[in-house]
């Protein structure tokens, strides 16, 4: 049998009697557009990280399109974002007009690396944009202390780091904004799109909140131009369902985490780096190989499934051709992306699953 890079269904089979009974509570309840579901998430979700505002969207996408909007970021700006990652994150930028402005990642931890980030610093900077990659939290106190210096608001990626936690608190607070996915593959995932942000300030919380409803607090009021984009009711139901037990899968991903570690030490392969003040969720267990591609060909023969995140550093995406960032700019995003790949892990990997990976990957790398 084959080893699947992530099982979703698992998570619905753990859960199908109570995701079953909250789906049936919304339509028997006729609220289908935002009501008790939605608020009830919301606050449970705000209360877990620890936030005392948060609002729900459509998809983590709006959230930081909105999330800067709401900031007053817009055309003639510039927000500091990592090289690496996914485009999402500048898509949000660019969604308000603003110009993204790509720094390179620290190698060890592949996060927005806080010594580069002055030297990019400009008087049209606005913001700055971390993202927590693959759920290891980034240094956010480096890049406050950076961002108070300058004016700057700090705004996080939160997308892949539910339950991560920085310097012991939860990653949700830490920032002005944070931006949370919970597209079905993310450690706390829906049945389909849904989104997020969290924030303590009262205002923010307000104005995102209309931005996401038409730009409407009042009905048949629209203050600004917004957007439709609001957390469904049905979704909202089953997330709450979820986060009833992310703390514990969270601790299976740790503990395939810790024996991949452990298992993988003598391979040759660069392992995930963990500062000491580092709690990740491990949304995704990512290594680099010099032979990433052979690998990969060599680990889907013996039956494991792996992915690259991700595979084009934005600056060569066509999609970001006018940036102007010439191939060999930005070495670390692009080596990265030559290197790094993705093994199995979720909660519903199996310890014996977890062996077959690594002999899988300790048989490749002797070869």
């Amino acid at each position: 049998m084959s080893v699947a890079f992530l099982e979703l269904g698992a998570a619905t089979r753990e859960l199908e009697t109570e995701i079953g009974a909250a789906i049936a509570r919304v339509v028997a309840s006729g609220w289908y557009i935002g009501g008790p579901e939605v608020e009830a998430f919301e606050q449970a979700w705000a209360s877990y990280c620890g936030a005392a505002h948060c609002v729900g969207l459509g998809n983590g996408l709006d959230a930081l399109h909105l999330a800067l909007k709401a900031l007053d970021i817009g055309p003639g700006d510039e927000v500091i974002v990592a090289s690496n990652g996914y485009i999402a994150t500048l898509l949000g930028v660019s969604m308000t007009g603003a110009t993204p402005v790509l720094v390179e990642p620290d190698p060890a931890t592949h996060n927005l690396d806080p010594a580069r980030i002055e030297a990019a610093i400009t008087p049209r900077t606005r913001a700055i944009l971390p993202t927590h990659l693959y759920g290891q939290p980034a240094d956010l106190d480096a890049m406050r202390d950076i961002a108070d210096a300058h004016g700057l608001k700090l705004v996080d990626d939160a997308a892949q780091a539910h339950g991560s936690r920085y310097k012991g608190i939860p990653v949700g607070a830490l920032a002005d904004i944070s931006c949370w996915s919970f597209y079905p593959s993310k450690n706390l995932g829906a049945l389909g799109d849904a989104g997020a942000i969290t924030t303590n300030d009262p205002e923010l919380a307000k104005r995102i909140r209309a931005l996401g409803n038409y730009g409407s607090a009042v009905r048949y009021v629209n203050d600004e131009r917004g957007v439709n984009s609001r957390l469904d009711p049905i979704q909202a139901a089953v997330l709450g369902v979820k986060l009833a037990r992310l703390d514990e899968w969270n601790e299976r991903r740790r503990a395939i985490a810790a024996f991949y570690g452990e298992a993988l030490a003598d391979t040759g392969l660069i392992l995930p780096h963990v500062p000491n003040w580092a709690q990740p969720a491990w949304h995704l267990y990512v290594v680099q190989s010099t032979d990433r591609d052979g690998l990969a060909t060599q680990l889907g023969e013996a039956g494991v499934q792996t992915l690259i995140h991700y595979p084009i550093p934005p600056h060569l995406q066509q999609a970001y051709a006018d940036l102007g960032v010439a191939k060999g700019n930005l070495p670390i995003a692009e080596r990265l992306a030559n290197s790094v790949l993705s093994l199995p892990i979720g909660p519903h990997l199996t310890l014996s699953d977890a062996e077959r990976v690594a002999d899988a990957v300790r048989a490749a790398c002797r070869e």
